[in-house]
């Protein structure tokens, strides 16, 4: 298999900052293995979810079958349903929360690899 890419959204120029944000990033996704999602990509709406924007999000990128992997290293100072959430993730097959860029090249690489 030949190797795609990865996409840092801060290095491609990429924030979803709201829901108008979304078809761009996905775009920007097709043909790669994998986004790559750091806390300071993500708008305050993102964290609050009621806005609906981080549910909306990862229901676009699971439907069309995108991996993202969210470095958020603590989501304690985003409220317990933003915990929950985060550790509901932590096994999911295409979202996954993770603590460092590292580890989120590393589940992006190894989910190429299995694919």
């Amino acid at each position: 298999m030949q190797p795609r890419k990865l996409i840092a959204a801060a290095e491609a120029g990429l924030a979803p900052r709201s829901s108008r944000d979304i078809p761009d990033l996905l775009g920007a996704c097709f043909g790669a293995d994998g986004l790559i999602l750091a806390e300071g990509d993500l708008s305050l709406e993102f964290f609050d979810l009621r806005t609906g924007l981080a549910g909306e999000l990862f229901q676009k990128f699971t439907n069309y079958k995108l991996r993202v992997a969210l470095i958020l290293p603590d989501p304690a100072p985003y409220g317990q349903r933003f915990v929950e959430l985060a550790y509901e993730h932590r096994t999911h097959p295409l979202i996954r929360f993770v603590a460092s860029e590292a580890e989120a090249r590393s589940w992006l690489e190894d989910a190429r690899s299995q694919a």
